[in-house]
């Protein structure tokens, strides 16, 4: 099994959402070279980690969707509840002495591979539309996403 790779049909071409979906595949990744070191209490901290990068890029990425008048949003939102659902009991099974971390490298590689490639693919066009009428927005953590992306 090898690492997730960052590559062109990764990106969305909006500068904010690739840096945090980079973001995302380098915490997957960790997680995955931690545990082939055997190193689980890098694979402890990752968990969390991943956990809330996720919901905050999500809720980033959501807003922004609402502000460009995406209509899929619904759809969307419902795509990462369901992510985000999975991942206590993921979390749980970790902290009972499970070694969940290739099933969860599996699921996340998979999720995030198919849901960039896929869903987000969809709200390109609107998020870039808005974007070029009104500027840049920030991200959590200084990030900004503008009309030139």
């Amino acid at each position: 099994m090898e690492t997730l790779q960052w590559g062109p049909d990764l990106e969305t071409g909006i500068a904010v959402i690739d840096a945090q979906h980079k973001r995302l595949v380098q915490l997957v990744n960790q997680m995955y070279e931690a545990r082939q070191k055997h190193d689980m209490n890098t694979v402890g901290a990752v968990i969390p980690e991943m956990v809330d990068y996720s919901v905050s890029h999500f809720n980033f990425e959501e807003e922004l969707m609402q502000d460009a008048g995406y209509g899929l949003l619904k759809v969307h939102k419902w795509l990462h509840e369901q992510f985000v659902n999975k991942l206590p009991d993921f979390q749980a099974r970790y902290q009972a002495g499970e070694d969940i971390t290739e099933e969860l490298y599996i699921m996340l590689s998979r999720w995030l591979t198919h849901h960039i490639c896929r869903e987000d693919r969809g709200y390109v066009q609107s998020i870039k539309a808005y974007l070029a009428q009104n500027g840049e927005v920030s991200a959590p953590g200084g990030s900004t996403a503008s009309g030139s992306a």
